[in-house]
């Protein structure tokens, strides 16, 4: 058009801007959201973007490095916090906008209990609970952080109608790294010391937990109605470790208890009341919640569950949420006892389903309001966790070829594990690097949490390597590809027995074994009572066959539950002397009656064999 003179058109300047502001981003955030902190036009942003040859959408994540570059080039310097620092942020500046404490409710108590392996800490916990957790567990120990809410309702205890959280960790040393996650997530420590054994290497070890996570101890000296007690010689040597009783001028609170006899559980409880309102513990129960993962595992018919302890606000069904690198949507949520709830206020241990894959235990959970921007989060931690491990893997490779060169006489043991809970993988993987000495390096190859699979076998025969199931059994293809590679694989469900397996195999003093021949498995149908008899399984033998005199373990979803022998074994009325494949059959389980309608009975046989040194 005659006369007409285009505007000029706009140019970026690749000369940076003075800085003159500071801003506050989170990790992953969108170049859009950048834009708008920056408060500038998305399109200058993507084209400063794509001069440095990063090719963006409006909606791409940025890692903080290059968020941080760019924003520096408009002039503002930048200050990276997590999502999780920057939800909270925003929590409390809507709660102040509303004029309201942002923290108004008291909360019950989060105690832990720790102390040495075999104190009695989970028979405390039962006599409180009036439950018996030890009964369930291998070996009578505890290898998985349980969480259970508690209502106080002796009419003699003060504490009447006051609601206490309990988190009970295990004892055994390996368990350090699962420990310490349970004091970060506690208000108050009840250290259990046996009066009859004293202060031992975990008592030690739980007290330096507990100061590191500077939480008030309370010492519940257990054991006091056995002939050997000596109470006061467990205080004279908590005394010396700086724990000095009160009655002897100290600060910390000591209560003789026997979890057996039931003594002095109500004057223990009083304490631990006493000691929470010392420390006012406050939350607010209006607010989106927040909390920690305290055990994750791989439910077969319900998927990834996870423990949660809500520390502030209330979890509703139905809420979005990311934790660590997932994200998902509360499905349903169940109370320790396996009731389900529609709200979990603060202080309140819950078990989860709705997540798109399994968390890490100790990981932070969170609540958010966009669905879309969690899983924007989520994927960006995913990536970053991917790239890790990729770097971590090819450097590992080039290093342990060169040191394979120098070292030509070191052996290497590769190992796989599969455990049945994400804790116990994250300890026992622990405990294998550290068994590494000069003679025989242990390389983990992979872990996971899950019944050992095809995938598994495949991997341990093209590596040759071994595989360790913790408290989880193959599958039935597994066990047959298994057999038919020739690749070891090793069951356990106490963890000092696999430490020890491992560390003889290394010297190469392995005794003895038992080697398991498989006979066969059924499935659990009906579940009968039947008076002066117990539970009896209606079972479909659908695999092999079962004898009268097998040993039999009872599995619910592909996990361990229990070990034993075959109480009776009929056909209709009569008493059979075996089964076979296809038909059915009433099975009873000596000394056990917990059996529930979909669960599988496996049976096998054991031989003595001299044992082969695997490393």
């Amino acid at each position: 058009m005659k006369g007409y003179t285009p505007p000029p058109r706009m140019v970026v300047s690749n000369e940076p801007q003075p800085i003159t502001r500071s801003i506050t981003i989170t990790e992953g955030i969108s170049v859009k959201d950048l834009a708008e902190k920056l408060e500038i036009r998305a399109k200058d942003l993507i084209s400063r973007l794509l001069s440095k040859g990063v090719f963006a959408t409006i909606n791409q994540t940025l890692d903080a490095e290059l968020a941080s570059e760019m924003a520096r080039f408009f002039g503002a310097d930048t200050n990276v916090i997590t999502f999780e620092e920057q939800t909270a942020k925003e929590v409390d500046a809507a709660a102040a906008s509303e004029d309201s404490a942002p923290e108004t409710g008291v909360r019950p108590p989060v105690v832990t209990i720790m102390g040495h392996v075999d104190h009695g800490k989970t028979t405390l916990l039962d006599a409180i609970r009036l439950t018996n957790v030890a009964g369930g567990e291998a070996g009578g120990i505890t290898q998985h952080i349980g969480a259970y809410k508690v209502r106080i309702t002796d009419t003699e205890s003060p504490a009447l109608g006051r609601e206490i959280v309990f988190l009970d960790t295990p004892g055994h040393e390996a368990f350090t790294r699962m420990r310490s996650r349970g004091a970060k997530a506690t208000d108050i420590v009840v250290l259990v010391v046996a009066a009859d054994d004293g202060v031992m290497p975990q008592t030690v070890e739980a007290i330096d937990h507990a100061h590191a996570a500077e939480v008030p101890i309370i010492v519940a000296v257990n054991k006091i109605d056995k002939p050997d007690a000596l109470p006061d010689r467990v205080k004279k040597q908590l005394a010396d470790r700086g724990l000095m009783p009160e009655d002897w001028g100290g600060k910390t609170v000591f209560v003789d208890v026997s979890a057996k006899k039931k003594t002095n559980l109500n004057l223990l409880m009083e304490m631990i009341c006493l000691v929470a309102d010392l420390g006012e513990l406050k939350a607010t129960p209006e607010r989106a919640a927040t909390g920690v993962v305290l055990e994750a595992k791989l439910d077969r018919g319900r998927g990834p569950v996870a423990t949660v302890l809500v520390q502030n606000g209330t979890l509703n069904a139905g809420d979005n949420f990311v934790v660590g690198n997932v994200y998902g949507k509360v499905r349903a949520m169940f109370d320790d006892r396996g009731a389900q709830l529609k709200t979990a206020p603060p202080s309140t241990p819950v078990e989860i389903i709705g997540m798109e894959s399994l968390p890490q235990a100790g990981d932070q959970f969170v609540v958010v309001a966009d669905r879309d921007k969690a899983r924007g989060i989520s994927e960006y931690r995913e990536q970053k966790s991917r790239e890790a491990a990729l770097a971590k893997s090819s450097r590992v490779s080039l290093e342990g070829l060169a040191e394979q060169i120098k070292a030509a006489g070191t052996k290497e043991l590769n190992v796989i594990l599969k455990g049945d809970v994400q804790g116990s993988v994250e300890v026992i993987t622990d405990l294998l690097t550290k068994l590494s000495n000069d003679k025989v390096r242990l390389k983990l190859l992979r872990s996971g949490v899950g019944a050992i699979t095809e995938t598994d076998v495949l991997l341990a025969s093209a590596s040759n390597a071994i595989i360790i199931g913790f408290n989880v059994r193959p599958e039935r293809k597994a066990q047959e590809l298994a057999d038919q590679e020739k690749v070891d694989i090793r069951l356990h469900s106490i963890i000092y027995e696999l430490q020890d397996e491992i560390k003889r195999a290394m010297s190469g003093l392995l005794e003895p074994t038992f080697k398991e021949h498989y006979q066969g498995r059924a499935e659990v149908l009906n579940v009968f009572k039947i008076p002066k008899v117990g539970t009896v399984a209606g079972c479909r033998v659908s695999d092999g066959l079962i004898k009268r005199d097998s040993e039999v373990r009872l599995l619910r979803d592909s996990v361990q539950v229990f070990k034993g022998k075959v109480g009776s074994l009929r056909r209709f009325k009569d008493d059979a002397k075996e089964v076979s494949n296809g038909m059915e059959c009433g099975i009873s389980i000596a000394g056990y009656g917990d059996i529930k309608v979909g669960d599988t009975i496996e049976a096998f046989a054991t031989e003595r064999i001299a044992a082969e040194v695997i490393a």
